[in-house]
């Protein structure tokens, strides 16, 4: 693509992001009808696995896609972002029915390697496909609002797929696995039928003129100039946030059972958190607004922190109040921190750069796991989860720097801005 990209404003822009976005809000829908996610650590203890085998599962999860990402970021670039996705749903779904199909710990590595590749396939190259889209149709400046309701969109419905993955799980395991591989199947035909395709070399942000001396050849490159200290400092305090987000989602599940909660009650808190987080994000462009993600990042990481030192107490009511009143404040951070990564990479490689931002945040999520499962399983679940509080609490003494001098991710239209320009 080539010359000039127009940016919309009022109800024109309005009309070309609609266009673009109804086919991502359907694949939202059913990409995260994932039945399984609320009440799968339950099925892999039913399957026989010990606390440290299913933290090891969840860290190699995690790990495998941090360094899958590389690779599957410079391959979307290179064949396609839409193609990427559709790789790693097919593959994430072929690892989702083989999980069901076996008991053995061997078998359940290596698909749970398959699925993290999978995921890295994924990772990056659906938010660059979007966001490309938009630029390409001149309607980026509704990217944190798109991106809320798109976030919006899959943490509601796994709200309800987690629901009615506890209600299926009464009648057999493989249905509830069947169940979300079919849906990430009917998600990839969406996208092959109403999803053009994007790659790096199209160059769709190449709306300035800004000149062949700005485009770099190669991933790295790119990297080595965004890569600013305060855009460094914001990938490690994002992968340190979710690092304690997701471990802290997916092992309340264990902490609450240990606490006394039934299956059934494990399953709807769990769902009932994904409602909050699925719609605390629509807060998300007014607090880019009115705060901005400088101060709403702490604000997140302290949110986090005060959940695990409450359910450090051991009472399940508190633990649960715990989890559904601070759970959704880091999704609106994600949202806005979102916006910022796509703004500060060019076009050409985003998908690339995307991906070397999400290794960062995988590798530390799946250390994440690691020493959050061996802090449960040495001192207890209640108590583990409240020593987790010193990772985010880290993450706040990282960001604080950046917060006192008030420093901005530079983004890449701030960069190529004229002298005159604001």
């Amino acid at each position: 693509m080539t010359g000039t990209t127009e940016v919309l404003d009022g109800p024109a822009a309005v009309d070309a992001a609609r266009s673009v976005t109804r086919p991502f809000y359907i694949y939202a829908v059913l990409s995260n009808s994932m039945f399984q996610r609320g009440v799968f650590v339950i099925f892999l203890y039913q399957q026989g696995f010990s606390a440290g085998q299913v933290a090891l599962l969840q860290t190699l999860l995690f790990l495998v896609s941090g360094l899958a990402e590389l690779p599957t970021g410079i391959i979307a670039d290179r064949i396609g972002r839409r193609a990427s996705i559709v790789i790693g749903q097919v593959l994430v779904a072929g690892c989702l029915l083989g999980q069901v199909a076996t008991s053995d710990y061997w078998l359940f590595l290596a698909l749970f390697i398959g699925q993290g590749v999978g995921m890295a396939c994924v990772s990056g190259s659906d938010t660059a496909l979007l966001y490309d889209l938009l630029v390409r149709r001149g309607a980026t400046s509704g990217y944190v609002r798109i991106r809320s309701r798109f976030t919006m969109l899959g943490t509601v419905t796994s709200g309800i797929a987690i629901v009615l993955g506890g209600q299926l799980q009464q009648f057999s395991w493989g249905i509830v696995y069947a169940a979300s591989a079919s849906c990430l199947v009917v998600a990839v035909l969406v996208l092959l039928a109403r999803v053009p395709e994007i790659r790096g070399a199209d160059e769709v942000d190449k709306q300035d003129g800004a000149g062949k001396e700005h485009v770099d050849t190669t991933a790295w490159r790119a990297m080595l100039r965004v890569a600013t200290p305060a855009l460094v400092t914001l990938v490690v305090v994002s992968g340190l946030m979710h690092a304690t987000l997701t471990p802290y989602i997916i092992f309340t599940q264990k902490t609450l059972s240990d606490q006394g909660a039934s299956t059934a009650l494990v399953s709807v808190v769990v769902s009932a958190g994904f409602f909050i987080g699925g719609l605390t994000p629509l807060l998300s462009d007014r607090a880019d607004r009115r705060v901005g993600y400088r101060i709403i990042a702490p604000l997140s990481l302290l949110a986090l922190a005060a959940a695990l030192g409450l359910t450090g107490l051991g009472l399940v009511w508190v633990t649960i109040a715990a989890f559904l009143l601070l759970v959704g404040i880091p999704e609106i951070t994600a949202v806005l921190v979102d916006n910022v990564f796509n703004e500060a990479v060019p076009s050409r490689h985003r998908a690339s750069l995307l991906s070397m931002i999400a290794f960062v945040e995988s590798v530390l999520i799946g250390i994440g796991y690691l020493v959050l499962g061996a802090l449960m399983g040495g001192l207890g679940s209640g108590a583990g989860m409240a020593v987790y509080a010193a990772v985010p609490l880290l993450a706040c003494l990282l960001w604080l720097p950046v917060l006192i001098r008030g420093t901005r991710v530079t983004t890449g239209s701030e960069r190529t801005a004229g002298p005159n320009e604001s």
